[in-house]
């Protein structure tokens, strides 16, 4: 076989797993930038899900140590996964979303990135975005900050920040690759906010270590990182289901992956929303706009308000929100100087899935359907 043949037979493979290699003129410059054609040819047929090593071997007809000695680098790139729990070691390759994730976790400064960076950025504006047009159920949920949320009812445990954390055992923190993709993109200007905010847990968070993209931290610094993650006006997103989710997002509305198209290419919405919406008390308001500056979605316009109180609020303005849009994150609510915002729980409930086989679903369920959502086409 030819070097096109071998990529397109890989392409073809990747394919196979829960997201597909969409479409797109930037999808074989992606993947040859990705993997040799030797690897390539190598991965090709090579399991998704988590396989034993002895097995691996017998099916490559080669020795363990062969195959472990082989595999060592495509796992510290990303391309492959490692499970370090006890017993054989078991490997699986990572499918197209998740090894971009990889890619991406790494230094700005990281030479690998740079032939990357066209590519992947190329992909996702004309494949992988147009996929996401699809989806009802995004990746990921937005985690109300929970200095933001009004307390007279019990939080659900998935929306509280404290419990979600409670799942965990082992906590670790690498750079935000939607950021890093942009950093290393001339095009883009070098984002001032904080760029070490992505964390993630356990059987994910040690891959992460002994891949060398992340780095361990302990409960009381992945705390900490959220908190200055709030103060910089970052969104809290978090895995898109109930049971043990991986990672929590903190997610820059100019760089995200899931805000990029929604204010780019006019998707119906960005990430799932969080049970709870914004409540604005005019009264208290002065009037300065920090809150409208500071929203990721642009939910929030300055209007006027008749006050007598002009001492307080001299422009005599207040923020109007559009509901619809608002997702519940707190960003808002957290900077606010006199306390005139808040989150109170929504009328109508909505769960996320239980797990990560219902969020598969839902999303294979939509991408099959092949029905884009747009605003535009909404309106």
């Amino acid at each position: 076989m030819n070097e096109k043949q071998i990529y397109n037979l890989f392409i073809d493979w990747l394919s196979q797993s829960w997201i597909k290699v969409a479409k797109s003129s930037y999808r074989m410059p992606m993947i040859k930038a990705r993997y040799t054609v030797e690897e390539a040819e190598f991965l090709t047929g090579f399991p998704f899900r988590k396989t034993k090593v002895e097995e691996l071997a017998a099916m490559k007809e080669m020795s363990v140590e062969e195959l472990e000695e082989k595999l060592a680098p495509m796992v510290t790139r990303g391309l492959v996964w490692k499970d370090y729990k006890k017993g054989p070691a078991r490997y699986g390759l990572n499918d197209v979303f998740m090894q971009a994730r990889t890619a991406f976790w790494r230094e700005p400064t990281d030479d690998l990135l740079k032939n990357l960076v066209p590519a992947y950025t190329g992909y996702h504006s004309t494949g992988f975005n147009h996929m996401q047009s699809m989806t009802e159920t995004k990746g990921l949920r937005t985690l109300p900050i929970q200095a933001t949320i009004e307390v007279d009812k019990k939080i659900r445990p998935y929306e509280d920040v404290v419990k979600v954390l409670d799942n965990f055992e082992f906590y670790t923190v690498s750079n935000c690759p939607c950021r890093v993709r942009r950093e290393v993109d001339p095009m883009f200007e070098t984002s001032k906010k904080p760029l070490e905010v992505c964390l993630h847990f356990d059987d994910l968070g040690r891959y992460i270590i002994e891949a060398g993209i992340g780095r361990e931290i302990t409960r009381e610094e992945t705390e900490a990182i959220l908190k200055k993650s709030a103060d910089a006006g970052l969104v809290h997103a978090v895995s898109n289901w109930k049971e043990k989710p991986d990672t929590i997002c903190n997610c820059d509305k100019e760089y995200c992956m899931f805000f990029e198209p929604y204010h780019i290419q006019d998707h119906h919405k960005s990430l799932d929303s969080s049970n709870f919406e914004l409540t604005t008390e005019s009264e208290t308001c002065k009037g300065c706009g920090l809150c409208v500056k500071r929203c990721p979605l642009d939910a929030l316009t300055m209007v006027d308000y008749n006050t007598a109180d002009r001492e307080l609020n001299k422009k005599g303005r207040v923020p109007q929100l559009a509901a619809n849009t608002c997702i519940g994150c707190g960003v808002c609510v957290v900077k606010c100087p006199t306390q005139s915002l808040v989150l109170k729980e929504k009328a109508e409930v909505v769960d996320p899935p239980e797990n990560t086989m219902e969020w598969t679903m839902r999303y294979m369920a939509d991408v099959q359907a092949g029905v884009p959502k747009l605003r535009k086409t909404d309106s």
